[in-house]
């Protein structure tokens, strides 16, 4: 799972370095007065396509391909809007929000019960669970881990917020925890015998480690991912 992450994190940053180098690029030819930068910053829902572009890049989830697509199909829609080729009016259709949030809760409920089907719709497997995927929209999601033969996994966070107590669990070697907060916030909460190594890239936002340092480093958790104009926070 550990080279998954990685090829992944690697695949992601690729193209948003190719982003930016678009953005300078724009910015560059407006200054030298060859194209009105006015006009493209029309195109602000831009942003909605680059975040679901990187999350689909970065998962490895079905959740995080289905939140990765349905933000690019928001920023597709609404530049549609705004050329004036479809009529997408937010306060209009906004019940489709509600709609869309429906059903990733109803697809992530059927979807765990296949996982386990005797399981409850209730129960919270997540506590022994080795693996974690959470992701909170529009809302907020608190978790606790238990396992002592924790791998990683990954938090999403839109427009919302994620805590994950892992304090009472362990690690074997190495667990890899891959983040994306865009408009939202993340919160880890891990052993005092964990080393944390932040491998994050905040893009208008930050990633913030106030753990102890550890007497060995026996333990590491590595925390990948993007926070977009959102945060991520690491702590004992």
């Amino acid at each position: 799972m550990k080279d998954n992450f990685q090829s992944k994190g690697v695949t992601s940053q690729v193209v948003l370095g190719l982003l930016v180098i678009l953005m300078g690029l724009l910015f560059l030819l407006d200054n030298l007065d060859l194209i009105e930068i006015r006009r493209i910053v029309t195109f602000w829902p831009m942003v909605f396509i680059i975040a679901g572009t990187v999350k689909l890049c970065d998962t490895q989830s079905r959740n995080g391909q289905l939140l990765g697509g349905g933000l690019i199909g928001l920023g597709v829609l609404m530049i549609l809007d705004r050329m004036d080729i479809i009529d997408f009016n937010i306060r209009t259709l906004w019940p489709l929000f509600l709609i869309g949030a429906g059903a990733f809760v109803l697809y992530r409920a059927l979807d765990a019960r296949r996982a386990a089907p005797g399981a409850s719709l209730k129960d919270d497997p997540g506590a022994g669970s080795d693996v974690v995927d959470v992701a909170a929209i529009l809302g907020g999601f608190e978790r606790r881990v238990t396992t002592q033969n924790f791998r990683g996994g990954e938090i999403t966070a839109v427009m919302g917020g994620c805590s994950l107590d892992m304090r009472t669990a362990s690690i074997q070697d190495e667990a890899v925890i891959n983040v994306f907060a865009f408009w939202g916030g993340v919160t880890l909460k891990c052993p005092p015998d964990w080393t944390v190594v932040l491998q994050g890239t905040p893009i208008m936002g930050g990633f913030e480690e106030k753990t102890a340092t550890p007497p060995h480093n026996q333990k590491r958790l590595v925390i990948r991912g993007y926070a977009i104009m959102g945060g991520v926070e690491v702590r004992n």
